[in-house]
Formats: C-alpha cells, structure tokens, sequence
C-alpha cells in the first residue's frame, strides 16, 4: 500500500482554535472546556434510541440482545480507537472527514463528510418531532409543530452564541442522562438480586435470561438481526472527536475520550438491558406496548414510571439535537475550509462561531420537519432511510484511513501517536470485514427494513460519490489551464526579453 504524500492539499491543514482576541473569520475557538468535553464523551454513547429502540431488539432477539450490543459496542470501541489514533495526532473539526481526505483522497474527504453532514440534520427534524410530541403530551396548548419550532430556535440560539454555550447546555444535558440511567442500574441491579426494600419485582431474577425460551429463543440468528435494530443507537460516540478541535487541550481531551469509551459502553448500554432483560421476561406485553425501561420501571412499582422516562427521553432528545446541530455545523465548517462546501461555511464571528454553517444546517432541518409533518410517509421517509446506512459507511471509512494515516504520522511525526490502534492492522482489517458483513446483511433484512435503508442509503452515497468526482475533474482541468496560462506568460516573457 502506498503512502501519501506527505504535504495536505491546500486548506487541508487542522482547523486550530483561535483565541478569544483573533479577528473575525480567523477560525474556531478553544471555548470547551475540560468538563465539557468529558461529559460530552460520557453522554455522547448515550442516545434517545437506546430508550426507544431497545424494546424491539429485545423482542426479536430474546434475552440474547446482550449479545448484539455487546458486539456492536466492540465494534464502537475499536473504531473510536482508530479514529483516536487520529484525532490525537491531529486535532481537527473535520475530524474522520479531515482524515480521509488526506489518507484516501480528496474524494473520500468530501464524500463522507456530506453524507455525514446529510444524516445529522436528518437527525435534527427526528428529534424535534420526537421532543415536540412529548411537550404537546404535556402542554397541548401549543401545537406539536409549534413545540418542534420552538424547540430548533432555542438550540439554535444557543448554537450561534458561542461553543461555549454549546457545551453547557450539553453538560447539563448528558448530566441528566447519566445520572438516570446510572440510577436505573443501580436500582434495578438491587431488584434482580433482592435487595431493594419496598419494591415490587416479584419477577425479577438472573432466571429471566434463561426461561421462556432460553437465552436464545428465536435462535441464534437473531442476534445478526439484533444487530442491524440497535447499530444505529451507537451514533453519537465520534461527536466528542469533533468538538476536541475547540477544547483547551485537543490531544488531552481526545485520549481521555478514547481510552473511556470501553466503560462507557459497558456501563450504559450492557449495564442498562442487563438490568431491563433481568427485570422482566423478554416476551413480557409490556416491554412492547410500554417500552422496555418504562415497563422495567413499572415492574418496580414506581410512580409514574412514564412520565419520568417521557422527562428522560425528552432530556436525550435535546440533547442529540443540540449535538446534532453542533456536529453538522462543524463538519460544513471543515468542509468550507477544505474547498469542499461554499467558502462563506468556513467564515467564523468573533466569537469563533461559524454562524453561516449553523444556519445552512439549521434551514434544512427546517425544511426536513416541514417535510415530517406535510408528507410523513413519502418524502420524509425516504430522507431518513437514505440516510440510515450512514454511521456504519462512517466507521468503514475511518478503518481504511487509519491503515493509511498510521504509515504517514510514523513516517512524519511518530511522537504523536500517543494513542495507538490495538493489534494493528490485524483489528482493523477484522473490524472492516465485520462492517462489509452488516451492511450486506442489511440487504437481506426484508422484516425490518434494513434492504430498503440499505439501497437508498448506498443511492445517496452513489450521487455524492459521483458529485465528488465531477468537482475533483473540474478542479484538475481548472489546474491545467491555470498551469498552461503561466507556462504561455512565460513563454511571452521570454521571447520579448
């Protein structure tokens, strides 16, 4: 495999902070600070899907769910290492998009950093429909789109303000989540082993991992199945790599974010459905018609066991949407600093905001919500299913820049590799095989959708592929012409002298 030239493409350099006195349009500011960037690593692994979703992977894979995350967040963890080994070496706000670009190509920067720009202001209208129904449930005076319109101005205020503001709300935000889920563990691991006074878990016990069925009662390929149904919960986890490019120490923040992914996972997403599966039998009517914490909650006897989740959830969905909002800002930022997206992305205020990306992003989130609401099942559907192949094309192109990218900074700059790849290339490789393998299960996935997501997603990826392509020849026949155009002066120049 041949190495890369060691010089980037113009405008391919990390994107550094700047301060707090640089002038307008000098860049980004280091406005995070070190609780900010923890926290947002803690609740970044913790999405709303894993409150909404996990009830249908319990359904179809039994008690042996634990098995499908505890293989996707494998999966999560290896990859994060990989784009830690990266993002230490070179911070940037473009982060796997930066990568690519300089590992594979320009073609491969620009590709996966739309599409991924793409999935989060999909993202956006997801997750201010989901919050606005909650808030109508709680106050119906205000019309369900008026809540998802209210919803998307704060955050965007917020957003506008400053990084700063970005990451106290998301503080404050993935606080809460971490606390919840931290306190359903701790009170629902006391039910399983019979130690929580007051409770009602009569059918609470290490047995329901084994009766009605088995571990494995739809067999064991149902965990494939189970795979494709909560893969997409684990978005989120590469969020902090980005933000690490406006933090007070980008290498610090992003070691510290890649070396705890490992417990996060284990903690919230293996910890929090151990609980819920030990709680109930997996085919209890419950979890399908509630919902698997609500109705875990409601095994325990507590009060108003809906309405604390609907406050949870809600918290997780501002939450995703607030880091949504941030994440596809930063990532057409680096794009408008690459040459990839309108140059105006890549203008910052004096606070070190790019106001120009925020509100690009923001206007489509708009105009996806408004597609939600006036043609739910057509046009709306197809943006999210054509965006949904997106995390796992995400994390495939992240392996093969690694490859890439390790032989560059061990040929140019080895002292910063400060985190490294475990067993490589042999983890990365295994981890890219087992990504090629999900993405073509996905197109034999007829019962949940996974064939139709996966065509539409690889549709999607085709057209940018093809945009990226056309824009890499332009600009090659524009260098040709600059070049014979200097090359002819000279000529000119020389005959005249």
């Amino acid at each position: 495999m041949t190495s890369q030239p060691t010089l980037p493409r113009t405008g391919n350099g990390p994107e550094k902070p700047g301060g707090p006195g640089n002038p307008p349009d000098s860049g980004l500011q280091a406005g995070l600070k070190n609780r900010h960037l923890s926290m947002i690593a803690i609740g970044g692994v913790i999405g709303a899907g894993l409150f909404v979703g996990s009830s249908t992977g319990i359904a179809t894979a039994g008690p042996g769910i634990l098995l499908s995350y505890a293989l996707v967040g494998t999966l999560v963890v290896l990859v994060m290492r990989m784009l830690g080994e990266m993002s230490a070496a070179n911070p940037t706000s473009g982060s796997f998009s930066a990568h690519a670009d300089r590992a594979l190509g320009p073609w491969a920067g620009f590709s996966i950093g739309w599409l991924y720009w793409f999935f989060w202001v999909v993202v956006l209208a997801v997750e201010a429909t989901a919050g606005a129904a909650i808030l109508e449930g709680w106050i119906p005076a205000v019309p369900q789109w008026g809540w998802a319109l209210i919803v998307m101005v704060v955050l965007t205020a917020t957003n506008l303000a400053s990084v700063g503001s970005y990451g106290e709300f998301e503080f404050w935000f993935a606080g809460i989540k971490v606390v919840a889920i931290g306190a359903f563990i701790v009170i629902g691991g006391l039910a399983v082993f019979g130690v929580l006074p007051g409770a009602d878990s009569d059918q609470a016990g290490l047995a329901n991992l084994t009766d009605h069925g088995g571990f494995l009662p739809n067999g064991a390929g149902a965990i494939l199945t189970g795979i494709l149904l909560v893969v997409f919960s684990f978005m989120g986890s590469e969020i902090a790599t980005l933000a690490a490019g406006e933090s007070e120490d980008p290498q610090r923040a992003v070691t510290k974010a890649t070396n705890s992914i490992i417990w996060r996972i284990g903690v919230f997403y293996l910890g929090s459905i151990f609980v819920v599966v030990c709680l109930l039998p997996w085919d209890s009517k419950s979890i399908a018609e509630d919902g698997s914490y609500v109705a875990a909650l409601d095994s325990l006897g507590i009060a108003h066991a809906g309405q604390i989740m609907n406050f949870i959830v809600l918290t997780s969905v501002l939450s995703c949407l607030n880091s949504g909002l941030y994440t596809a800002s930063r990532m057409a930022f680096s794009l408008g600093r690459r040459g990839d997206a309108p140059k105006a992305f890549a203008r910052t205020t004096r606070r070190g905001v790019p106001r120009n990306a925020i509100v690009a992003s923001v206007v489509f989130g708009f105009v996806a919500v408004f597609f939600n609401y006036k043609f739910p099942d057509s046009v709306f559907l197809f943006l999210v299913n054509s965006s949904g192949a997106v995390a796992l094309f995400v994390w495939l192109v992240i392996c093969f820049s690694q490859l890439r990218m390790r032989k560059i900074i061990e040929a140019e700059a080895p002292e910063k590799l400060v985190v490294r790849m475990w067993l490589y290339p042999y983890l990365t490789w295994a981890s890219a095989a087992l990504i090629v393998f999900v993405l073509g299960y996905m197109l034999t996935d007829t019962e949940h959708n996974g064939r139709t997501t996966m065509l539409l997603s690889l549709m999607v990826a085709g057209v940018v592929l093809a945009v990226s392509f056309v824009k890499q020849r332009v600009a090659g026949r524009r260098g040709d012409a600059d070049a014979g155009t200097d090359t002819g002066a000279a000529r000119d120049g020389a005959r005249t002298g």
